[in-house]
């Protein structure tokens, strides 16, 4: 058949047929965005009668150590903590091939207490797994505190204060409350800070040394913290210069959701987020 005679054909074929079929076009979806912000669903509302944070430091003076735990769980999971801590602040990376990683993470460190009245309550192992656990967060990683530090709006120094039995006080817990805040000065109030704790972290080593706490960081400045990865400490152990931020599970790549639990061991985001071979947030965060 000559060129003529298949251009014939197809016209005839579009004048039986071409003018009572509608033409659609198809539009491409735009691609995901990474959503503006990402809020804690599972934390309840504050109570109104709910303890300041100068309220539960007097209640729980003198306690043992484990019964002030249990009351500081039972406070932060009825909902008793600051309201800049439901919406969490977004850190970034960037992979070698220009993919972009949102993880999000408490702007600070848990509170319980009033926007106005609060404190930074020290929280074992236990204590932090089930706070975790019950709100469906994980802990981070020693390179996620890094991050932190690194992005944070507000970069606080250090504030050591002097070693003994009474770092596992109220009073060494509300005297470092204070010069924070007062280091702080109001400064970022809705804002991503950090420098002022160390961090209960998980890692690898929790496998090979269990019943131990891992406690990382406390910059100086960036890639400079007072604390390494320690793991001395059992898991019961807390004191003043502990915090304990958290992490959302979900990630968002090239602003597409996926698992941070995934992206740990993911060949192109695990050395960024871990740098650990074979981590598993979840398990080690709620210690299952």
């Amino acid at each position: 058949m000559n060129t003529l005679a298949v251009l014939l054909l197809l016209s005839s074929l579009c004048l039986l047929g071409c003018d009572s079929a509608e033409t659609t076009a198809v539009e491409t979806p735009p691609p995901p965005a990474t959503p503006d912000s990402v809020t804690l669903a599972q934390v309840p509302d504050r109570r109104p009668d709910a303890r300041t944070g100068t309220a539960f430091l007097d209640a729980t003076d003198g306690l043992s150590y484990a019964v002030r735990q249990q009351i500081a769980v039972d406070e932060v999971l009825s909902g008793n903590v600051p309201a800049v801590l439901r919406t969490l602040a977004p850190i970034s990376f960037v992979s070698g091939t220009g993919d972009s990683l949102t993880v999000w993470v408490t702007r600070d460190y848990l509170a319980i207490g009033s926007d106005a009245d609060f404190v930074r309550m020290p929280l074992s192992l236990p204590s932090a797994r089930t706070i975790a656990q019950t709100f469906e967060l994980v802990l981070p990683t020693a390179r996620l505190v890094d991050a932190i530090y690194a992005q944070a709006d507000l970069q606080l120094d250090p504030q050591p204060m002097t070693p003994g039995p009474e770092m596992r006080s109220n009073a060494y817990y509300g005297s470092h409350q204070r010069m924070i805040e007062e280091q702080r000065a109001g400064r970022a109030p809705d804002g991503l800070i950090a420098g002022h704790k160390k961090d209960v972290v998980v890692t690898t080593r929790m496998n090979s040394q269990p019943g131990r706490v891992p406690i990382y960081g406390w910059h100086r400045s960036v890639g400079d913290p007072i604390q390494p990865l320690s793991l001395v400490h059992g898991a019961t152990y807390e004191d003043y210069s502990h915090g304990l931020r958290l992490i959302h599970p979900v990630a968002h790549v090239n602003g597409e959701a996926v698992a941070l639990n995934a992206l740990v061991r993911d060949p192109q985001w695990g050395p960024l987020l871990s740098g650990e071979t074979g981590l598993d947030l979840e398990t080690l965060s709620w210690g299952r």
